[in-house]
């Protein structure tokens, strides 16, 4: 193509943000472009340091720049998106892989200049990020799953050097059963039969299995390091308390902004309190902002359902529809279609934080016996676990999606009636194929035993 037909298509190609920069996140460096004709050095590069982040956004404001794109490069990005955010840009987050999926880009092209030219003509999708209250709620929730992670690391290390498999036979050592056996290692006791006494009565593994995993390596050095995990261990939980006490505050704030009629809160499905759950009452503060009972809905318990709302919002009005909200998640189909047929319908690889929670409820509510348990059982049969947790997730991205945006009230149908609509749904299908075929089925005796064909 010559330079004057690429010239001509640029120019019946409009600006959909004429106002548009970039910027090149780095560790120690940021490369920032303005739009040709802005400025007589369209690419700039500026340190990380705070003063040089505001003398970028003066720099920005001298051009005339407006919106501001950039890529989600680790937690890089944070700074120099809320600074720019609080001088007034509208600030748009990318994934890195939208834009390197763009074909047209020229080698002597920087990083900077391709992202603005990108943004300039519309051709990037920018990333969901929470505003306000629910960006600090979503980072309070952040800050105390890696704390209660950080928590059971030191401990569990310290136990696979002792070889004492009791991570192996107890769900959670941060439980009943599973501090009650550590601090009474720490405090001196060896025996193993001693220590399995401590076992809880709920404890799923039988007292011998506890005790066959209580016989270990116990080297003065690996003690001494389960004893300090132990005490960073009481440290780490005086700090999720004050995550606790920061988290509720937020939900405070939240409850007059909701502005939602709250009538009085349905009975709980489970009165069990969660592993790790906040010190709170986290079912009836979240009741209080949204005006609905998420828990209703099986597989969300009132933590994951707190923690789905802090990663999505409270109206979910970014996503039009459900459709496009599970599309989001990537756990709808990601259908490739050629010549009418379709070559592949695999959903899209995702490290969603809210498609793991969607999932972990999936399989939670596999083994319960209600519509979506049943759902899930018949699809995992057919064709295996891995897409009946999908498919099961999904489905529960979209009662949560109705829930809040539509302010839909879940009612569960029960395991047999969904069996009943599937079983009709197949009947019918067999009795349409054999139309067809110039048949017609007809209902067999119940009382005459059934004919085998050789």
């Amino acid at each position: 193509m010559s330079d004057a037909k690429r010239s001509r298509r640029r120019r019946e190609m409009s600006p959909v943000h004429p106002d548009a920069a970039a910027i090149d996140i780095g560790a120690t460096m940021h490369v920032a472009a303005v739009g040709p004709g802005r400025d007589a050095e369209p690419v700039r590069t500026f340190k990380t340091f705070t003063e040089d982040l505001h003398r970028l956004a003066d720099w920005f404001t001298g051009c005339g720049v407006r919106t501001v794109v950039m890529e989600s490069t680790g937690v890089y990005w944070i700074p120099v998106y809320e600074i720019l955010e609080q001088r007034g840009f509208e600030v748009v987050l990318v994934n890195a892989r939208d834009a390197r999926h763009v074909p047209g880009r020229k080698t002597d092209v920087s990083d900077a200049a391709w992202l603005q030219r990108l943004h300039e003509y519309g051709l990037l999708r920018g990333s969901f990020r929470p505003q306000g209250e629910i960006a600090a709620l979503r980072a309070y929730l952040r800050q105390r799953e890696r704390l209660l992670d950080d928590a059971a690391a030191h401990m569990q290390k310290a136990l696979t050097q002792m070889n004492l498999q009791i991570h192996h036979v107890v769900a959670d050592i941060t439980g009943v059963t599973g501090m009650r056996i550590i601090r009474a290692i720490v405090a001196g006791e060896r025996d193993p039969d001693r220590l399995a006494a401590h076992r809880d009565r709920r404890c799923h593994a039988s007292v011998e299995t506890v005790r066959q995993a209580l016989a270990g390596n116990d080297r003065e050095e690996h003690v001494f390091a389960l004893a300090q995990a132990v005490e960073l261990y009481d440290v780490y939980q005086t700090k999720v308390t004050a995550c606790d006490a920061r988290i509720e505050a937020v939900l405070e704030r939240l409850r007059p902004a909701s502005a939602k009629p709250v009538g009085p809160l349905p009975a709980a499905r489970h009165n069990t309190r969660q592993p790790n759950a906040p010190a709170f009452a986290v079912r009836q503060a979240l009741y209080a902002v949204l005006g609905i009972d998420l828990t209703q809905i099986h597989g969300l318990g009132p933590y994951l359902a707190l923690k789905l709302v802090g990663e999505c919002g409270t109206d979910l009005s970014a996503w039009p529809s459900a459709k496009h909200f599970t599309s989001w998640l990537c756990l709808a189909p990601c259908n490739k279609i050629s010549g009418g047929k379709v070559l592949s319908s695999r959903t899209r690889r995702s490290g969603s934080r809210v498609a793991a929670l969607l999932r972990l409820a999936a399989v939670t509510v596999g083994r319960t016996e209600t519509a979506l348990g049943a759902f899930y059982r018949r699809l995992s049969a057919r064709a295996g676990k891995a897409k009946a947790v999908t498919a099961t997730a999904r489905k529960i991205a979209v009662l949560f999606y109705n829930a809040l945006r539509h302010g839909m009230d879940y009612a569960d149908p029960g395991a047999s009636c969904s069996e009943d609509r599937y079983r009709r749904r197949v009947l019918g299908n067999l009795q349409r194929r054999a139309k067809s075929m110039g048949y017609v089925l007809q209902q067999a005796d119940p009382g005459l035993p059934a004919k085998s064909v050789s």
